[in-house]
């Protein structure tokens, strides 16, 4: 059996990040898990992650200062 309780919502893994880069600057992001965002502070914007799928439009980044 497994004991692991199933999730009711999905969840962004962290091992993603070795995969994706920001689609503007081409450079690493970082996880902000306490606003379920990536951060590129390269191009000083932040990518939501919606449903534990991160949206990696730029019109859809929130600036950051």
């Amino acid at each position: 059996m497994n004991d692991e309780a199933p999730t009711s919502h999905a969840e962004f893994s962290p091992r993603m990040l070795e995969a994706l880069m920001c689609p503007q600057t081409q450079q690493p992001l970082e996880y902000d898990a306490k606003r379920q965002e990536l951060i590129s502070r390269a191009a000083r914007l932040a990518f939501p992650i919606r449903n534990g799928i991160p949206v990696m439009l730029i019109d859809e980044a929130r600036r950051i200062d």
